[in-house]
């Protein structure tokens, strides 16, 4: 679960029965609970001056091993808006076109997978976006009708910035993560989430489950808000990885991502999604989220996209992949660690109902506010 470097600095939530959420951090195999009147949440910590340093030289208790909080084990935000940044790889960029072309019905993704494969190919790798080349490409594009609001926004000079979902809603390691249960088309989605203050500094990174209902925000861009924010559709941790001098932004500009999902059924998928192919850089996704025409006084986190776009068949040939319940994700990068969660339908899911109010009254009653 954790990042391969013991140096790591991290930082979580966990759930202290009888307490209620309690901001942590690792020394060494330990869980030290460092919640105070100055880091009543994680979102002061983020706010602080120097979080890392802060961070570094806290003192509080001692509360467990890590394998001991695993089941208490929170998602490490809490008052983050939960941002989402989508079509910013070039591979996934031509699977959202399928999706819009083909309506939301796989059965038909295959056909038109192969047509627009034959026009665009791999001619959208490398291609910045805004650029005068990605300018000539739209226009070719549209020649052959096969413009989309998605090359708009994956070759145009605005990136899609969206809510994922609503503050307090999102679920760690461990969680069950949720499917609405009117999609039969549905993948997860291994991406990079960054951890950006008010003032718009990205501080650190964590791993997230951008669950993607591909039927339901194919049939039109409109249901977006319908396909992304359900009970328990995003999972985000295991922890977030503060940026250091062992650790920062360039580093996070390198990450190779590997996924995997274990079916009850046996079946397996295996995929990747490395940041050195992203078409927009992570500061460049994280300053169109903020500035003067849009201020997050609690800050955020964004997710940053994936390149991965399932194609592998399951059920039948040329549907390619879809989520059964019981499905394990499993997603891995070297310096965040492994995020783990089981596939369930939204409905199934615990409800979500510890959100900010239950959070402030928690905080006051124990002398924290």
């Amino acid at each position: 679960m954790l990042p391969v470097d013991p140096n790591a600095l991290l930082a979580g939530r966990v759930w202290r029965p009888d307490i209620g959420p309690c901001v942590v951090t690792l020394r060494g195999d330990r869980v030290i609970d460092i919640t105070s009147k100055s880091i009543p949440t994680m979102r002061d910590l983020c706010e602080a001056d120097a979080p890392a340093d802060l961070l570094r030289t806290t003192t509080g208790e001692d509360i467990g091993s890590v394998e001991d909080i695993v089941p208490h084990l929170l998602p490490p935000i809490d008052l983050h808006a939960i941002k989402a940044c989508g079509v910013t790889f070039a591979d996934s960029m031509v699977e959202r076109v399928i999706e819009e072309q083909a309506a939301g019905d796989p059965d038909r993704a295959n056909a038109i997978r192969q047509k627009v494969g034959k026009i665009i190919g791999d001619s959208l790798s490398g291609l910045k976006p805004g650029s005068d080349e990605a300018q000539r490409v739209k226009e070719v594009l549209q020649a052959e009708g096969l413009w989309s609001q998605y090359l708009e926004v994956g070759i145009g000079p605005y990136a899609e910035v969206f809510t994922k979902s609503q503050p307090m809603s999102a679920v760690g390691h461990g969680a069950d993560v949720g499917l609405h249960p009117v999609s039969v088309w549905n993948n997860p989605e291994p991406e990079v989430v960054l951890c950006v203050t008010s003032r718009g500094d990205i501080i650190g990174a964590m791993l997230g489950n951008d669950v993607n209902l591909r039927d339901v925000e194919g049939r039109s861009a409109l249901l977006l808000g319908k396909a992304k924010d359900n009970n328990a559709s995003c999972a985000v941790g295991p922890f977030i990885r503060f940026f250091d001098d062992g650790y920062s932004l360039d580093d996070l500009r390198r990450a190779e991502l590997t996924m995997t999902v274990t079916g009850t059924d046996g079946f397996t998928l295996d995929g990747t999604s490395s940041m050195t192919q992203i078409s927009r850089d992570p500061a460049d996704l994280a300053g169109q989220t903020i500035g003067r025409h849009h201020q997050y006084p609690d800050g955020f986190v964004l997710f940053c996209g994936t390149m991965f776009a399932p194609t592998k068949d399951r059920d039948a040939p040329g549907q390619g992949f879809t989520h059964h319940i019981g499905d394990v994700v499993e997603i891995h990068e070297a310096n965040l660690g492994t995020l783990r969660n089981t596939v369930r339908l939204s409905t199934e899911c615990p409800e979500w109902t510890f959100g900010t109010s239950a959070l402030m009254r928690n905080l006051a009653a124990r002398g924290l506010l």
